[in-house]
C-alpha cells in the first residue's frame, strides 16, 4: 500500500488534492473511510487536540489502523492543529511497532507566535521526528486563520485578510528552509469555520502560486469548508495538494442527527439514531473528494 508521502506526490503530479476530514467519533471514521473506498481515492482523517482528547491518542491510531487493514485502502491519520511540542511528541511516540501503527502526519500550529518563535518550535518538532526515526510527516503553519471549526457570523477575531496581512514568499522561504517541514500551510485568505448564509472570503489564488514556488514543498489549505467550489478548483491548480474540511462535516452530523430525533422521537438505540448522521457525513466526503479529484 502507498504511503502518505507517495500519495501526496502522486496528487501533485496529477494536479488534484487529497481530502482531509476531521472526526470526533467512530461513525465519522467509517463515513470518511467508506466514501474514500467507494471512490477508490486515498484520504486523510484528522484529529485535533480536542478531538484526540475525546477519542484518545492511541485509540485514534488503533481505530484508523484497523479500518485501513480491513478495507485494504490508503486511509491516513493526521494529528491536526497541535499547539505545543509536548503534544507533537505525544503523537510521534505512538508507534510504529509490529502491533501498533502510529500517525502519518502531525501539524505544529505556531501561527499565533512571532515568526522566529514559530520557526524554532516547528523545527524542534521536525528534529524530534527525525531523531526518533519516524516516517511521520511534519507540517508547519504560517499566518493566523482562527482556531474553531464552527458556524460564524463574522470573520474570526484576529484574522486579517488584507494583501499585506497574508503570508508572503520571503517569509515562506525562510520558514520552510529553517524548519525543514514536509508540508506547509499558509494563510491565503482562508479562515477556520464557515460564515453563515454566504461563502467565505475569496482565496488569493495568485499568492498560492507564488507560495508554492517559494516553499518547494506541498501546500495545505486549512479551513476550506466555506470556500466556493471554483475557488477550491483554482487553489488546487495553483499548487494546493491537501484540503481540510471539518465544519461542513459537523453541520452534516448535526442536521442528520436532528432529523432522526425529530422523525423517531421514541428511538433509543444509539446505532440507529446515529445512522443518518453518518450517512450525511459520508455524502459530504464523497462530494468533496469528487471535487478535489476533478470527478465533477
Amino acid at each position: 500500500m502507498k504511503t502518505l508521502r507517495e500519495c501526496i506526490a502522486e496528487a501533485a503530479d496529477k494536479r488534484v488534492a487529497l481530502g482531509h476530514f476531521n472526526v470526533s467519533t467512530i461513525e465519522g471514521i467509517w463515513a470518511i473511510a467508506r466514501a474514500a473506498r467507494e471512490l477508490e481515492l486515498p484520504v486523510i482523517i484528522g484529529v485535533s487536540e480536542g478531538e484526540r482528547d475525546f477519542i484518545g491518542v492511541r485509540q485514534a491510531a488503533a481505530l484508523i489502523r484497523s479500518v485501513r487493514e480491513e478495507l485494504a485502502h490508503p486511509i491516513f491519520l493526521n494529528a491536526d492543529h497541535t499547539y505545543s511540542f509536548d503534544r507533537v511528541k505525544e503523537t510521534i511516540d505512538v508507534g510504529p511497532s509490529a502491533d501498533e501503527a502510529g500517525f502519518d502526519a502531525v501539524i505544529f500550529d505556531g501561527s499565533k507566535l512571532p515568526l522566529a518563535e514559530n520557526i524554532a518550535e516547528t523545527k524542534r518538532s521536525v528534529d524530534y521526528a527525525r531523531s526518533a526515526n519516524r516516517e511521520i510527516m511534519i507540517e508547519g503553519e504560517l499566518g493566523y486563520i482562527g482556531t474553531s471549526s464552527k458556524l460564524l457570523d463574522v470573520v474570526p477575531e484576529g484574522v486579517r485578510l488584507g494583501a499585506d496581512d497574508l503570508v508572503n514568499p520571503d517569509d515562506t522561504r525562510r520558514f520552510v528552509s529553517e524548519t525543514g517541514v514536509d508540508l506547509f500551510a499558509p494563510a491565503v485568505g482562508n479562515i477556520h469555520g464557515m460564515l453563515k448564509g454566504r461563502p467565505d472570503p475569496a482565496l488569493d489564488i495568485d499568492r498560492i502560486k507564488l507560495l508554492r514556488e517559494a516553499a518547494g514543498v506541498p501546500l495545505v489549505l486549512h479551513g476550506a469548508s466555506g470556500n466556493t467550489d471554483d475557488d477550491l478548483r483554482r487553489a488546487i491548480a495553483a499548487g494546493v495538494v491537501i484540503i481540510h474540511i471539518n465544519t461542513e462535516l459537523r453541520v452534516a452530523y448535526r442536521d442528520g442527527l436532528r432529523q432522526t430525533l425529530q422523525e423517531n422521537p421514541e428511538e433509543v438505540a444509539p446505532y440507529k439514531i446515529l445512522k443518518s448522521a453518518a450517512l450525511a457525513m459520508q455524502k459530504v466526503v464523497e462530494t468533496k473528494l469528487r471535487l478535489f479529484n476533478n470527478l465533477i
